[in-house]
């Protein structure tokens, strides 16, 4: 029989190196799934708060009447969710329009989206 030449294995440290490395990577692969995910149901949030906004100033000009200036709060389901609406009313410098605005905020108060647009007094 002929001897070969000498066959090392790994050391104890070349292991633990090799492993940190891993679990390194593996961490960071983690945190960046979980911000994906945190990211992915925030902007599922954000689109159906924007629906709400939408469906809100859709149908104040469907109503066909000249909003009166104030606040007030509403409520809206959307995708399975419950969002908390603000629409607030102003007046502009040329009194045949208003300026209308609608925040919108989930359960925590935590402010999603913010629709604005300009009713005129008269419709042609």
């Amino acid at each position: 029989m002929r001897a070969g030449p000498a066959q090392r294995g790994m050391t104890l440290i070349e292991v633990l190196v090799a492993l940190a490395i891993v679990a390194v990577t593996l961490g960071s692969a983690m945190r960046a799934s979980g911000a994906l995910v945190h990211n992915t149901e925030r902007l599922a949030d954000t689109l159906a708060a924007q629906w709400c906004a939408d469906n809100q100033l859709t149908g104040l000009r469907l109503q066909g009447q000249f909003p009166s200036v104030g606040d007030s709060d509403f409520s809206c389901d959307q995708a399975g969710r419950s969002y908390r609406g603000v629409l607030q009313v102003r007046p502009t410098p040329n009194p045949n329009f208003r300026r209308v605005d609608v925040q919108m905020f989930d359960d925590r108060g935590d402010a999603l989206v913010r629709l604005s647009t300009v009713t005129p007094r008269y419709r042609y």
